[in-house]
């Protein structure tokens, strides 16, 4: 390919004073474009405004000839802001905006490349994985190949929670040509419209069974889960009810999120959070799905029951769900890097 075609995927990258992820995250890049056709990747970094050593951490990358386009903006316009700008800003083909502190695996952007040369597809979304120090030794392992979907509620049942996170879903921006993205500012979930629309509007989305992108743990914060992944979430993706995504396809969609999502979180907040938080998403549940088994059975437990039995409840529905919906190995691998690193530190004392 020559340099003047548009690439055919762009990684955005929206940061704000978290130079060293960042840092790290493109030297990773560096690292993964090796092993690729550079050109057909665009590389851009969207910098809301930091007071840290971002600016130098972008520079080093031009000297050391990583290629990439940097926006700075004058001030913090906001995360969902810069988001959309890193979307609008693209010219590939395909976009995926890459979290600052998440990272690509080692041969992970060759096998998307590979995977997106082949044909066209509205939304390619990659398993992902969590880790605390480093993605490589905390890699869980294992292989999978594509999964294709021309239903979109099978779709959308399949990502669940993953609709969500910006740095596993490939969005085809050549399905979205008048779209801007601003627009959707405002539920901290901007590119939950982008892969709803894309996915709707293809003829084939795609899931890819293997892990190929590491996010850092526990490394966000400061919103409200149950407003934006319960309230915000799925009023969004009522909007999008219509002859491809369906009523059925909200329910397991649903369904999904209360057996394989929801339970991690509300167990952590009987863990660590108090009874007033508790009792204020209590009723955004409520609202949402009482009345569902789902509810019932699983979330309304770990919400109301008190909190030794809560968290024991909440615990066990994480164990059962994760199994359920293939996460078993995931969950063995981060028991295993817990346990070294307590055997670690215990020989340190």
């Amino acid at each position: 390919m020559s340099t003047d075609q548009s690439p055919i995927l762009s990684i955005a990258i929206p940061t704000w004073n978290r130079a060293t992820y960042l840092a790290e995250t493109l030297k990773q890049l560096t690292s993964e474009l090796r092993s690729v056709n550079q050109p057909t990747v665009e590389i851009l970094v969207s910098d809301n405004g930091s007071t840290d050593k971002t600016s130098e951490v972008i520079d080093r990358c031009h000297h050391e000839g990583l290629k990439l386009t940097s926006i700075r903006n004058s001030e913090n316009i906001g995360s969902d802001a810069n988001i959309a700008q890193c979307f609008n800003l693209a010219k590939g083909k395909y976009v995926l905006i890459l979290g600052d502190d998440d990272v690509f695996v080692d041969g992970g952007l060759k096998a998307l490349l590979d995977l997106l040369e082949k044909n066209d597809y509205g939304v390619v979304c990659m398993r992902s994985y969590s880790f605390d120090s480093d993605f490589s030794k905390e890699h869980p392992g294992g292989e999978g190949a594509p999964q294709f979907f021309e239903n979109v509620d099978n779709f959308f049942k399949k990502l669940g929670p993953l609709i969500t996170l910006i740095s596993v879903c490939v969005i085809n921006k050549e399905l979205l040509p008048d779209v801007d993205a601003s627009v959707f500012c405002g539920s901290n979930l901007v590119q939950v419209h982008l892969v709803a629309r894309a996915a709707i509007a293809a003829k084939r989305n795609v899931f890819f069974n293997r892990y190929l992108i590491a996010c850092k743990r526990n490394n966000s914060g400061g919103y409200s889960f149950s407003k934006i992944f319960v309230a915000n979430f799925f009023g969004i993706m009522e909007t999008y009810i219509g002859s491809r995504f369906t009523e059925k396809g909200l329910k397991n969609l649903e369904s999904r999120m209360m057996l394989g999502f929801y339970p991690f979180y509300l167990y952590k907040m009987r863990v660590y959070g108090d009874n007033e938080l508790t009792k204020r998403d209590r009723l955004i549940y409520e609202k949402r799905f009482k009345g569902r088994w789902q509810y019932e059975m699983v979330l309304a437990p770990i919400l109301s029951w008190p909190r030794p039995f809560a968290v024991f409840w909440g615990a066990l529905s994480t164990l059962l769900g994760r199994i359920a919906q293939g996460d078993f190995r995931r969950g063995c691998a981060f028991a295993i890097n817990k346990m070294r690193q307590a055997l670690g530190a215990g020989s340190e004392v």
